[in-house]
C-alpha cells in the first residue's frame, strides 16, 4: 500500500502544475486586473503601481511571472493578496478552518443518514416506504441549493429558532466552553442541511439500487442455502460489496463542498474560504485565486487517494500491489 500512495503522490505532481498553469493562464487571458481598480483611483499615485508591478513581477512575461509564483511556492510563499492587503496563506488558513468546521460538518450529517436510508429503502422495495423517500428525494435533488437556503433563513425568521447569518453570536466571547459549543452548533445547522441534503438524496438512491443488485446475486442466495441469518448476509456480506461505489464518491465531496460552499457562505455570511475564493475571482486577485486553487486541488486529490485506500480496507479483492 505504500507503494501505491508514494506513486500516486508523485504523479499528482504534473497534475497540479497543469491545473496551476491553465489556472494562471486563464486568469492572464482575461481583460484587466486587480492593478487597473487602482489606475482609476486619483490617490494612487503611478509610482505606487509600478512599485507593485515590479516587486511582483506583474511586468514580466506570463511565463516568467508564473515560473516565479512555482519557485515561491516551492518555499512556502503563496503570493500576496492586493484586495486583503496580506499574504495569501494568511489569508486562506484564517478562513480555511471555518470552512473545514462546515464540512465536516456536512460530512457527518450526510452520511449518518445515506446508509440507513438506502438499506431502508432496499428492505422496502415498491413499498411505501420505499416510495416516500424516492419521492422526497427527488424533490431534493431538483431543489437549488440557494433557493432551500433562503426557505430556510425564512422559517427561521418566524420561529427564532435558529440565528440568521455568521459563525457566532455578538456576546459568543462571554459564553462559557459548552456555550461556546452550542452557539457554533446552532449556527451550523442551516448551512449544514443546505449542504447535505442534495448529496444525501442521490447518495442514497445510488445505496438503494447498489444493495438490490448486491441481494440479487448468486453468493447471497448461496449464504441463504447455508443458514445464515438476515442481518448477517445483510450486513457483513451484501452491505460491504454495496457500499463501494458510495466509498469512490466520498472522494469527490471534498472538492464539491469547497465549491458549493461558496454561495452558500455568502447568503449566509459565513467566514469561510469559498467566500474568498469568489471574491478573489471577481476581483481578478491572482494569487489568493491562485492558493484557493491549488488547496481545491489538493483536497480533490487527496480525497481521491483516500477513498482509494478505503476501497483496499474495505474490499479484500482490492489490492495496489507494487
Amino acid at each position: 500500500m505504500h507503494h501505491f500512495i508514494l506513486k500516486r503522490l508523485l504523479y499528482s505532481i504534473p497534475l497540479l502544475l497543469g491545473i496551476t498553469f491553465l489556472t494562471f493562464l486563464f486568469i492572464q487571458i482575461a481583460p484587466g486586473d486587480f492593478l487597473d481598480n487602482l489606475r482609476l483611483n486619483p490617490q494612487v499615485s503611478k509610482e505606487t503601481i509600478s512599485l507593485y508591478e515590479q516587486k511582483f513581477h506583474l511586468d514580466k512575461p506570463f511565463l516568467i511571472q508564473y515560473a516565479t509564483w512555482i519557485k515561491n511556492l516551492v518555499r512556502g510563499e503563496l503570493g500576496y493578496s492586493f484586495s486583503y492587503k496580506a499574504p495569501v496563506a494568511r489569508v486562506i488558513s484564517s478562513r480555511a478552518l471555518n470552512t473545514l468546521i462546515l464540512s465536516i460538518s456536512s460530512l457527518i450529517f450526510t452520511w449518518i443518514f445515506v446508509i440507513p436510508l438506502g438499506v431502508t429503502a432496499a428492505l422496502k422495495r415498491n413499498k411505501f416506504t420505499d416510495k416516500l423517500l424516492s419521492f422526497l428525494s427527488y424533490i431534493g435533488m431538483s431543489t437549488p441549493a440557494f433557493f432551500l437556503t433562503f426557505l430556510l433563513l425564512y422559517g427561521a425568521t418566524f420561529t427564532r429558532l435558529l440565528p440568521l447569518s455568521g459563525m457566532h453570536s455578538v456576546h459568543f466571547e462571554e459564553f462559557t466552553f459548552l456555550g461556546k459549543i452550542f452557539d457554533l452548533i446552532r449556527h451550523l445547522i442551516i448551512p449544514t442541511l443546505v449542504l447535505s441534503l442534495g448529496s444525501i438524496c442521490v447518495l442514497q438512491r445510488i445505496m438503494r439500487a447498489n444493495l438490490l443488485e448486491a441481494l440479487g446475486s448468486q453468493y447471497i442466495l448461496g449464504a441463504k442455502a447455508r443458514g445464515l441469518s438476515n442481518a448477517r448476509i445483510l450486513y457483513v456480506h451484501a452491505l460491504k460489496n454495496a457500499i463501494n461505489p458510495i466509498i469512490t464518491i466520498f472522494g469527490y465531496q471534498f472538492s464539491e463542498l469547497l465549491s458549493g460552499a461558496a454561495l452558500v457562505e455568502i447568503i449566509i455570511g459565513w467566514p469561510g474560504l469559498g467566500q474568498v475564493t469568489l471574491e478573489a475571482v471577481r476581483s481578478q486577485d491572482l494569487y489568493l485565486v491562485m492558493g484557493s486553487v491549488l488547496m481545491g486541488s489538493i483536497l480533490l486529490i487527496m480525497g481521491n487517494l483516500l477513498s482509494d485506500c478505503l476501497l483496499a480496507a474495505v474490499d479484500p479483492r482490492i489490492r495496489y500491489e507494487k
